[in-house]
């Protein structure tokens, strides 16, 4: 959090940044401060810890700090959590078997659950201790009994009694203890790696005592008999057929799934798969697709993948791994990314075939197009997602729950442009104008002139991009004219230039627009809150910043020459002595600050400036001026320049990225970040690990043992899970999910209520439009007055009586094509119409679902 203003009072009252969010503290919690500016210098020790008595979500005070006498209040400053060791005692394990005391829950709605399975699990081992510590062979019903009747002579507090589902339960666990089912190995492994890691690092809270986790609603009602249940011998099935039978694990086998992405999530689940021989029979499917190339920062979470597969395609990777688990597993790789630019690919007669999608994505927009797939096409889908130590999974089931963007988080918000221009507070933003920043000098600009070089009709196609010629021409001018090099020294001088305009001349400039003790129309000061004053940097060749111990002054200057000679095609070099040697003699301009220069103080000056540069300032006279000083193409022939694509995974581009980044950040007194802080900021990387990840991955599969299914049991909503975990507290909840929303609708005259899974299904071939709309008044009683095909209306009753005749007489699939001007690809079998229509009897307008049309 940041500090909006701290009051001169006592205690203390601290308020924070409402645009930053609520501070997410407790009353108790201990704080540090850091840049604080203000209270006469009280809070300048950042490793001072406060206790803090939390007054509202914004604010809290601080206990025992009395700043009633200070001159001036603090306008700004950051705030740090610091998290207090605290001790924990546990029983002994011998101890917790007779009393285990407050048992983790897993499943609210099973609140009875965890003391029936610490009694149950009890009653097992101690059978096995009776049994030459074997457990009962699958289906052996005696055995079982025997079990059952252990854990009734040990149940002192008669749980067993009001438990109706207690012997059930005891049954199963006892039929199936000899088995190792692969998704509970990866739920359990998980939770049991996160708490073997707490006990090393003595970071997060270890589970207190026994944690109990069961998915019973997998499980057929009664346990199977012996015949279904027994093991082979040969088969590595034996396990789950042990639990689930052997029609269930057939099913497994002849599974036809679409996996999408193939990161964290994706190894994990292609993992899953093999062990439990999903798509490993002859009518079994997967098929897999990731655009992605594997890079060295996925090597830590994404398992399936080696050094050597690095630069390879995830998909391909992933699936030659899974193959080599389970040679029987038949999978296609594909790198094409899901969306309606690829659907001739994943089209009508792909998912025609599936039995269901899981995905593995890394973004919503994905995710919501996948959702709408699945709803056209009455396909169950798999969501589950990590963050951290959190994660959360989500089943989406045909007619039975709502579909996964039925309800949706707030989008992600965005970072102002005039705060990423002139008023950054956070290294997120200082890291956000560095990329930005890289990309415009070392790529677009590389482009342009590439374009130029390339394109004998350049000035032509600069006529399609009016708000942006003539900054596009000059830039140009400048990469291939004025600033060209011809020599490393020239990219050294150019980098030290680079630096005076960034840090120095910019900041110079916006404060002499805004001066420090500027006063805002209504007597505010103009820096404070969000804004920050700045403070032009004076370079200084062994200048260390305090917070990040980085040479952000060199590793600039070294970062920017390289990658301006690279660009170039000139060799670049990093020992220090000739750096020192060239920047001695470099001659920096002086600065004198410019009358007349806009500066947007808000976001509504910044769009209005960003208007007023798209009419453009300069005139067309002046831009083909430019264009004619420049090199013929002629003249530079085979000359060409290296684009530079931002990679997170190369040094050099995060060399550069983190010394602008700490350089801006040190303008404006933020705290800076090294390197390896500033890549995962900067390449946006989700944390993930494995723990979380193989937790969530087993839930999911548990859930498609669900959809399988058996014969012998019928799932309700109430049997399937969402789960969301959180290893670090640790916490777990699973929950039923949510059915679908409904519609009312009547038709001929009786009630139907339909959701989003439901549509009006025509497979009659492809009709004519004068035959639908009298399809729709036998069928349903219905007077069509309009049909739309995406953005494209096909009929209404207002359109030319001509044109509605002449589309009358022509089939639906032709009406399509011939006002979307699109041809249908081949594999498409499948359109969607949305129709406005009136009960013919009441004329009253009926709210129904989308159309399904089979044409072909």
């Amino acid at each position: 959090s940041q500090v909006e203003n701290i009051l001169t009072s006592n205690p203390a009252l601290v308020k924070v940044l409402e645009d930053q969010g609520r501070h997410g503290l407790e009353t108790g919690d201990h704080v540090t401060f850091s840049k604080v500016k203000g209270l006469d210098g009280m809070l300048n020790d950042s490793k001072t810890t406060f206790e803090v008595r939390v007054t509202g979500p914004f604010t809290f005070e601080l206990v025992g700090v009395d700043s009633s006498q200070c001159s001036e209040p603090a306008t700004q400053g950051y705030i740090t959590q610091v998290k207090t060791p605290t001790t924990m005692s546990f029983k002994t394990y011998r101890e917790s078997l007779t009393d285990h005391g407050e048992l983790m829950m897993s499943d609210f709605a099973k609140f009875d659950r965890p003391p029936l399975l610490h009694l149950a699990y009890r009653a097992l081992a101690s059978y096995a201790e009776s049994n030459d510590m074997e457990y009962p062979t699958p289906g052996d019903m005696t055995a079982a009994q025997a079990v059952l009747d252990i854990a009734k002579s040990m149940a002192s507090d008669k749980i067993l009694d009001s438990n109706t589902a207690a012997d059930r339960i005891i049954l199963h666990l006892a039929s199936g203890s000899r088995s190792i089912l692969s998704p509970m190995c990866a739920t359990l492994g998980g939770i049991v790696g996160q708490e073997v890691l707490k006990a090393c690092s003595g970071k997060f809270t270890p589970i207190n005592g026994f944690f109990y986790f069961d998915a019973d609603e997998c499980l057929p009602d009664a346990p199977l008999p012996a015949s279904d249940v027994s093991p082979t011998g040969s088969s590595r099935y034996d396990s789950t057929i042990a639990v689930f039978g052997k029609e269930a694990q057939q099913k497994l086998l002849d599974l036809n799934y679409f996996l999408i992405g193939a990161g964290a999530i994706g190894c994990e689940m292609l993992k899953n798969w093999a062990m439990m021989g999903v798509a490993c029979g002859e009518k079994g499917k997967i098929h897999i697709t990731d655009m992605d190339r594997i890079e060295k920062s996925n090597l830590s979470r994404q398992f399936l993948f080696r050094n050597s597969d690095i630069n390879e395609f995830k998909s391909a990777c992933g699936a030659r791994a899974a193959k080599a688990m389970n040679p029987d597993m038949n999978i296609t790789p594909y790198q094409e990314k899901v969306g309606a630019d690829t659907e001739e690919l994943f089209g009508d007669d792909f998912y025609d075939k599936l039995n269901g999608v899981c995905t593995a994505l890394d973004n919503v927009e994905a995710r919501l197009y996948v959702d709408q797939r699945c709803l056209f096409y009455q396909l169950p889908m798999l969501e589950s997602g990590t963050l951290g130590t959190k994660g959360n999974t989500q089943v989406v089931i045909p007619n039975v729950t709502e579909n996964y963007g039925a309800t949706r988080d707030p989008p992600e918000k965005s970072i102002p442009v005039c705060t990423l221009k002139n008023f950054p507070n956070q290294i997120q933003h200082t890291l956000q104008w560095a990329r930005d920043y890289f990309e415009g000098e070392f790529k677009q600009s590389a482009e342009d002139v590439n374009s130029y070089l390339s394109n004998p009709d350049y000035a032509e196609s600069l006529s399609g991009q009016q708000s942006t010629k003539a900054e596009t021409v000059m830039s140009i001018r400048k990469t291939l004219v004025d600033e060209r090099p011809v020599s490393f020294e020239d990219c050294v001088v150019w980098a030290r230039l680079k630096f005076e305009k960034l840090f120095n001349n910019q900041v110079r400039q916006l404060l002499f627009n805004f001066p420090e003790d500027q006063v805002t129309s209504q007597g505010t000061k103009f820096w404070s809150g969000s804004k920050r004053c700045p403070k032009p940097l004076v370079f200084d060749l062994s200048s260390k910043c305090e917070d990040a111990n980085m040479r952000n002054h060199f590793d600039f200057i070294v970062a920017a020459a390289n990658l301006r000679a690279h660009m170039f095609g000139i060799k670049g070099r990093t020992d220090e002595e000739y750096f020192v040697e060239v920047l001695q003699s470099v001659i920096v301009p002086d600065f004198t600050p410019v009358d007349g220069v806009k500066i947007a103080s808000s976001e509504a000056e910044a769009k209005e400036e960003s208007k007023a540069q798209s009419t453009g300032d300069m005139i067309e006279s002046e831009v083909e001026a430019i264009l004619e000083g420049l090199p013929k193409p002629g003249e530079l022939a085979g000359f060409k320049l290296n684009p530079i694509e931002f990679d997170k995974d190369l040094d050099d581009h995060m060399l550069f990225v983190t010394a602008c980044s700490n350089l801006r950040a040190l303008n404006y007194a933020i705290p800076t970040e090294d390197t390896h802080r500033s890549r995962a900021i900067a390449g946006r990387i989700i944390p993930a690990i494995a723990t979380t990840t193989a937790l969530v991955t087993g839930l999911i599969c548990l859930e498609l043992y669900k959809i399988v299914g058996t014969s012998q049991k019928e799932l309700k909503l109430d049997a399937y899970k969402n789960g969301f975990v959180n290893l670090a507290i640790p916490f777990m909840t699973l929950s039923e999910p949510t059915a679908p929303k409904t519609t009312k609708a009547t038709l001929k005259g009786e009630e139907w209520n339909w959701t989003a899974w439901d549509c009006l299904a025509m497979n009659v071939g492809d009709i004519t439009l004068d035959e639908f709309i009298q399809y729709f008044e036998k069928e349903y009683n219905l007077d069509v007055s309009m049909i739309s095909h995406g953005v494209s209306i096909l009929f209404s009753f207002f359109a030319n009586k001509k044109k509605l005749a002449e589309r009358r007489k022509m089939k639906m699939s032709e009406v399509v094509t011939s006002i979307t001007k699109k041809e249908l690809p081949a594999n498409q079998l499948f359109l969607t119409f949305e129709i406005i229509a009136n009960d013919l009897d009441t004329d009253e307008e009926v709210d129904i679902p989308y159309v399904k049309y089979r044409f072909r």
